[in-house]
């Protein structure tokens, strides 16, 4: 079983981060640069350079979205495993008994109400956490308060 405890970043770690996001950035923009200034016609030594530019742009912005994500967060850690079960009180008084999924292609139709997925708003502020405590989470409707009841990992 992973450990799902979560670690607070300190100072110099987003700093670092900070750093990484504006390197990447600024490299980002010297290959959409040089991608713009690309005459559209050429050889296939062309073609496969053109391509290596946009897996190459694409790595780079999942790697930003990832290190922007985590600054959002403000830890680090593994996440709830899947198999989690939760039972989660909310601020109205009702009570919701939710698994935890990797994936979404892993709940099954009907019960989408009954399962989260691990990296959902939902999955990520459980992370950490264990009954007896309180966590928010960003949802559609705003920011939603629940307390945990019970939490049963696989």
């Amino acid at each position: 079983m992973t450990d799902a405890r979560r670690t607070a970043l300190d100072d110099a770690a987003r700093e670092g981060i900070q750093q990484e996001i504006a390197t990447l950035r600024d490299r980002r923009e010297e290959l959409a640069a040089e991608v713009r200034s690309r005459d559209p016609v050429g050889d296939q030594a062309d073609s496969a350079f053109a391509l290596r530019l946009g897996d190459e742009l694409a790595a780079i912005d999942d790697r930003i979205a990832s290190l922007s994500e985590l600054l959002a967060r403000g830890r680090v850690g593994e996440g709830v495993p899947d198999g989690t079960r939760v039972k989660l009180r909310f601020a109205d008084g009702s009570e919701q008994t939710m698994v935890v999924v990797a994936v979404t292609e892993e709940i099954p139709a009907g019960q989408e109400d009954s399962m989260i997925t691990a990296n959902s708003p939902l999955g990520t502020a459980l992370t950490g956490h264990k009954p007896g405590d309180t966590i928010t989470y960003r949802a559609p409707v705003g920011e939603v308060e629940a307390h945990i009841i019970t939490m049963d990992l696989p």
